[in-house]
């Protein structure tokens, strides 16, 4: 029997990835294959943690074969991570496979499983590990109502991004501000670059080394800690007329331990009060 139906893949976040340019980073994108269709994420420069935050959804996937079948070994989704360049075709970095979750027409969009939480998946170069691929991905029948009986699209709407749609609120993680601060005791090079998430704080000296120099940025970050991404370091050579080469770099994987919380207030009243 054929059924159809949508899949909705929610591309939240890559971790860890290869570092496909000399510059030691990459213009990372996701191709997601279904089926007989794939779509991509959006192309995101210079940083080895892309954050897509981006759900692809394919409509009218028709599917045959049992109802169980369907519902208990859903088909493979594959999803391919590319280097966009700016000269020739875009460079493989690596792949992973996933299974959606699926819900038929008659099942309500409920916990435990729905909406199906982000999961990390782990991408392979070859035999070798290339990093990790934070998404969730869901499989909805179309029933007798057509597209109007599926669950809405929660999630906030942003014009700046034009036709992208975000990952609805029920998926992506609740974010909080945090204060991400950089002290270089002593480098025997001209230039430190340090990226979390997105975003990149640069530590410079026209000395061969830095003296305590110490930087700072705001960055939003899950608090989950579990969901945090890794702290890169690159140190690079500054050379004549504005150029950089890479001289080496380093990947903090977990920043847990070197996250500082403000006592509680309240509690330390009671404390002293005892």
């Amino acid at each position: 029997e054929k059924q159809v139906f949508q899949l909705r893949a929610h591309m939240y976040q890559a971790r860890s990835l290869f570092a496909a340019d000399s510059s030691g980073l990459s213009d990372p994108f996701a191709r997601v294959f279904f089926i007989s269709q794939s779509q991509c994420t959006e192309v995101l420069n210079e940083t080895l943690c892309p954050t897509w935050d981006q759900l692809l959804v394919f409509d009218n996937v028709e599917l045959y074969g049992e109802v169980h079948e369907m519902r208990d070994d859903p088909p493979i989704i594959v999803i391919e991570i590319y280097d966009q360049d700016t000269v020739g075709k875009a460079d493989f970095m690596g792949r992973t496979f996933a299974k959606p979750v699926v819900k038929m027409s008659d099942e309500h969009y409920s916990p435990p499983r729905f909406p199906p939480q982000l999961e990390y998946y782990q991408i392979y170069r070859g035999n070798a590990t290339a990093g990790d691929l934070l998404a969730a991905f869901e499989l909805l029948q179309i029933g007798p109502g057509g597209k109007s009986d599926l669950p809405p699209i929660d999630g906030p709407t942003d014009v700046d991004r034009g036709p992208i749609l975000p990952v609805p609120l029920g998926i992506r993680p609740v974010l909080s501000k945090y204060r991400v601060e950089v002290t270089a005791l002593e480098l025997q090079v001209s230039m430190l670059s340090i990226v979390c998430k997105q975003k990149s704080l640069s530590v410079g000296s026209p000395h061969p080394a830095l003296d305590n120099h110490h930087t700072f940025a705001s960055q939003d970050l899950p608090e989950n800690e579990l969901l945090h991404p890794p702290l890169n370091i690159r140190v690079v050579d500054c050379r004549a007329f504005g150029r950089y080469t890479l001289v080496g770099s380093h990947a903090v994987s977990s920043l847990r331990k070197f996250i500082y919380r403000p006592p509680d207030k309240k509690a330390q009243h009671w404390n002293m009060a005892g």
